[in-house]
């Protein structure tokens, strides 16, 4: 992987607005990124909380957000059949290369053909060649976003359906909704919770970023993935720091992902020890440093290496 030098100007959005977005990922799942997003939100002063994992969303486990406003979210379209105009001939189950169409009997005993909206991936196809033009096209929804109030403050966050897909346009307009109530509030500091890997909704929740927080872990995947996401803000050209969970229990790997990371132009930012008191909060609904737990100090030295908090705070 190639050197870059870590800026440390805020990216993309951040330079015109004044408004530092920190945004946290990991290069896969389970190394305890939403918990530490978590407790960064409780650190910060007056922040905006953007839940942006819309596949499987569970910052509110721990926030308890109280919703104020639903919207629905639409992308994409899928195929529905009008079985009154069907004439049956097969003509869109024959060109189907997704499986979506099944053949079945008519009302009135003939053949008939419907679409199975889970296996539809919305490309138009038998829109296009039906010959009795019975198909509509409609828009389809792809689930719901939410304005709340947690105790840290404003939080956005959504919940993509079953199956759905363009879950990076729905990260990219919780991230704008995150930056307009943040504009609108006065409030400079937006925490974002991403998603794991390094796939669309990684990408469209880290670019125009201040900076990115990788949180990993001291393990063969942890280490491999951390590789594949350092590479990706590097792309992008957006300034990384890395912190190491649960790092005790194998200090010979996190040596290795440290020197790693600081030979891919990252900032090696904190260690967290592992520590049964994380659930033990979690099952109170809290984060660590709302608690007396041991590691609740790591997250807090964590918060002060990254820069974003306010010199009253430390």
């Amino acid at each position: 992987m190639p050197e870059r030098r870590v800026q440390t100007a805020p990216a993309g959005g951040a330079r015109r607005t004044g408004i530092r977005e920190l945004v946290v990922i990991s290069g896969k799942g389970g190394t305890g990124k939403t918990s530490v997003a978590a407790a960064l939100a409780v650190l910060a002063e007056r922040p905006v909380v953007a839940d942006c994992d819309v596949d499987a969303a569970d910052l509110h486990l721990l926030l308890s957000p109280r919703v104020e406003a639903r919207h629905g979210f639409r992308a994409g379209h899928e195929a529905v059949i009008d079985g009154g105009r069907c004439l049956g001939c097969g003509e869109c189950f024959r060109l189907c290369r997704y499986g979506a169409i099944e053949r079945t009997a008519g009302p009135a005993g003939g053949a008939a053909c419907v679409v199975d909206p889970l296996a539809c991936e919305g490309c138009g196809v038998c829109v296009r060649f039906c010959p009795a033009g019975a198909i509509a096209f409609p828009e389809r929804t792809c689930g719901e976003w939410m304005v709340s109030r947690a105790r840290t403050g404003p939080m956005v966050h959504a919940r993509l359906g079953v199956a759905a897909e363009n879950s990076g346009k729905l990260v990219s307009l919780v991230r704008q909704e995150a930056r307009r109530l943040a504009a609108a509030e006065g409030r400079t500091t937006v925490i974002v919770d991403g998603p794991p890997g390094i796939g669309c909704p990684v990408i469209a929740s880290l670019t125009g970023a201040a900076q990115v927080l990788v949180v990993t872990e001291p393990t063969v995947a942890g280490e491999h993935d951390l590789a594949r996401v350092l590479a990706l803000a590097g792309h992008f050209d957006i300034p990384a720091a890395v912190c190491v969970n649960k790092w005790d229990i194998n200090p010979q790997m996190t040596w290795r992902i440290e020197d790693a990371a600081a030979a891919a132009g990252a900032r090696v930012v904190g260690r967290i020890r592992h520590d049964p008191g994380v659930t033990a909060a979690q099952l109170r609904q809290l984060t660590v440093v709302e608690t007396g737990t041991a590691c609740a100090e790591d997250v807090r030295a964590l918060w002060r290496q990254l820069g974003f908090a306010n010199p009253n705070e430390e």
